[in-house]
């Protein structure tokens, strides 16, 4: 059987935790799955920037054997399709999940003020909120969710916002959009689809994570293996 790899990068504020219902169904389909947990930078977490993030995933992905995917979600989506864009050497495939947009679809972004030099999501987390935002997930999800978010690098979220310039991928990519994403708006996610010829799968799953962690998630992942079956089929 031919071997597949995949990297999973999570978003801010999150870790490699938010691929655990993922990485289950990817496995239980002859993928070999690593999933990279986004490190600060060695002045400090705000010191870093969106390149000391895209550096990592750059990294992580080259050591890996080809076939080989790359799937990212919201900061993740963003930093993974900018190591997609450089060569199309980086990777085979790629999957993003509600990903920050580059330019120009940024500007349809919800306004965000990130002044301090730290978001403190892990500091002001609160379990009422956790809820309300994964509305989908079942209550040990949310509580695990609650206890796990972590602060982010205000700087990787004001340059993930500017706008950034990134390519066209250079392989075939799935784009999976949440009907109901506040924080990427899913018309954001069809406009990229038809740019960059992309395939697109359009979800019901609630909020900006819910392909991730709540109860459809598992579903969600094995509607992209089912993709990734048809490009790069196991032997």
């Amino acid at each position: 059987m031919r071997a597949r790899s995949a990297l999973l990068v999570h978003g801010a504020g999150g870790g490699a935790w938010e691929w655990n219902l993922w990485r289950g169904v990817l496995e239980a389909h002859a993928i070999a799955v690593h999933v990279l947990e986004l490190q600060p930078a060695a002045a400090g977490l705000a010191a870093t920037t969106l390149q000391d993030y895209r550096i990592q995933v750059c990294d992580a992905l080259h050591v890996l054997p080809h076939p080989r995917v790359l799937v990212g979600a919201s900061l993740g989506g963003l930093l993974t399709a900018m190591c997609a864009a450089v060569s199309a050497n980086q990777a085979d495939a790629l999957v993003l999940i509600n990903p920050l947009p580059p330019a120009p679809w940024h500007q349809q972004l919800p306004r965000r003020d990130w002044g301090e030099a730290l978001v403190p999501w892990q500091r002001n987390a609160r379990l009422a909120s956790t809820r309300d935002a994964l509305s989908d997930a079942d209550d040990a999800g949310a509580i695990f969710a609650f206890r796990h978010w972590r602060d982010e690098s205000a700087a990787v979220l004001r340059e993930a916002h500017v706008g950034l310039e990134v390519g066209k991928p250079a392989c075939p990519v799935l784009l999976i959009a949440s009907v109901r994403d506040e924080d990427v708006p899913p018309q954001i996610i069809l406009a990229m689809a038809a740019e960059w010829q992309a395939d697109l799968l359009e979800t019901a799953a609630p909020g900006h994570v819910g392909p991730l962690l709540g109860r459809g998630a598992p579903v969600i992942a094995r509607q992209a293996v089912a993709w990734l079956n048809r490009l790069l089929p196991a032997r």
